[in-house]
């Protein structure tokens, strides 16, 4: 069977030029092929693979449910124990405000789901957003992506929805007593890795307590150690009203969430009642997915290395091409002089075994986010791959 053209001609594409490696198992850091090649996974999945592919503790732990049941009634009626226990670890981890989960099938579903509560809360409907943000691509998720291009061809989108400057004094001065939410990544993703100045999340945390207004923090992909800490915001010294999680948060399996005090979450159960109701989020197998993840990557203590390998891996990304290197841990952008040339050596690591990409908001910069298990003459071949592939294109 040519599954390639059946690929081609079954599955919806989202671009004319899909990556079409055709892929038959994984495992840790690497992916195999049919054909039995094998490729280092160099962005982990877009960081959902944070300690690897197919962990023996994850994948017991989803025969081992698949084995007890799997869907059984829609999201909130049943006591389902996979659900149940991870919300339990999860919110033992997480501040004390931060204390009950809504899981969805997505972070994309977890963003619509809590700029909905935020206007439950407070009875607002204004949002602020940044530009170059990335928090999904459903309809209200789209809204807020801060880029015009991305949301242009499917107008029209939410009303009162401001897009300010990341980092600006001028994002700080539009929060006013109209505004329901802000909804900010602790570093962008998709614009290249850019992270904020520290005093400039605190005083957006001041302005929104000073305001009444909920802080939702997009930890989707930054969370679970990609940047050095369980959670960004740790290392900004604010807590927010209502995070977001996905990618990692799964282990593999789909699964998002929106967290927030149970006192907030409870007001999605009058006025209406079922005020967000979803079918198959918090989907049992990925609960007990996810849970066994999170405790493999708090057991193994790979968050306490993401550092160290960082300075490790950017000491040996060094070539003239290289215009500059962001980083936020095991997290960075290597930035080209344009797309055209980022491709070149994007689709030249492939070659060589090296599975990366580009960013939405940034396309001359290459996607480097391993998974968090990697170990440092992994990381070096990675590096090797990198340089080796500038060399190939020719790329001065």
């Amino acid at each position: 069977m040519n599954y390639r053209q059946l690929f081609l001609q079954h599955i919806a594409q989202t671009s004319n030029a899909p990556i079409g490696l055709e892929m038959q198992r994984a495992h840790g850091i690497y992916l195999f092929d049919v054909y039995g090649k094998e490729y280092i996974d160099g962005i982990s999945g877009f960081s959902v693979a944070n300690i690897g592919h197919s962990h023996p503790k994850v994948v017991s732990a989803v025969q081992q449910q698949v084995s007890e049941y799997m869907h059984l009634i829609v999201y909130g009626e049943f006591i389902q124990q996979p659900q149940v226990a991870y919300a339990k670890l999860l919110t033992d981890h997480l501040p004390t405000t931060l204390n009950c989960v809504y899981f969805t099938n997505s972070g994309a579903e977890a963003t619509e789901g809590a700029m909905k509560l935020a206007k439950r809360i407070t009875g607002r409907t204004k949002i602020l957003a940044f530009q170059n943000a990335y928090h999904g691509s459903t309809q209200g998720a789209l809204s807020i992506m801060g880029s015009e291009y991305w949301r242009n061809a499917y107008r029209p989108l939410l009303p009162e929805v401001y897009h300010l400057e990341y980092g600006s004094e001028a994002a700080i001065e539009a929060i006013d007593n109209q505004t329901a939410c802000v909804v900010v990544e602790m570093v962008q993703a998709e614009a290249g890795i850019v992270s904020p100045a520290k005093e400039w999340l605190q005083a957006l945390r001041a302005k929104c307590t000073e305001m009444g207004v909920m802080l939702i923090a997009d930890e989707i992909q930054s969370g679970f150690g990609r940047t050095g800490t369980l959670w960004a915001f740790e290392q900004m010294n604010i807590v927010p009203d209502i995070l977001l999680l996905g990618k990692a948060l799964g282990g593999g399996m789909p699964l998002g969430a929106f967290i927030a005090t149970r006192e907030y979450m409870h007001l999605l159960t009058h006025n209406p009642v079922l005020g967000h109701i979803t079918t198959f989020g918090g989907h049992p197998v990925s609960c007990a997915a996810g849970k066994a993840a999170f405790e493999v990557l708090l057991d193994q203590n790979f968050t306490q290395a993401v550092k160290e390998k960082e300075i490790y891996l950017k000491n040996y990304l060094q070539h003239p091409a290289i215009k500059s290197i962001r980083s936020a841990g095991l997290w960075m952008a290597v930035e080209f002089d344009s797309f055209e040339t980022n491709q070149k050596v994007i689709h030249q690591c492939i070659q060589h075994g090296l599975i990366t990409d580009w960013f939405l908001f940034r396309p001359q910069a290459m996607r480097i986010a391993p998974p968090l298990c990697i170990q440092k003459r992994e990381l070096k071949k990675i590096a090797g791959i990198v340089m080796q592939s500038i060399i190939d294109t020719g790329v001065e």
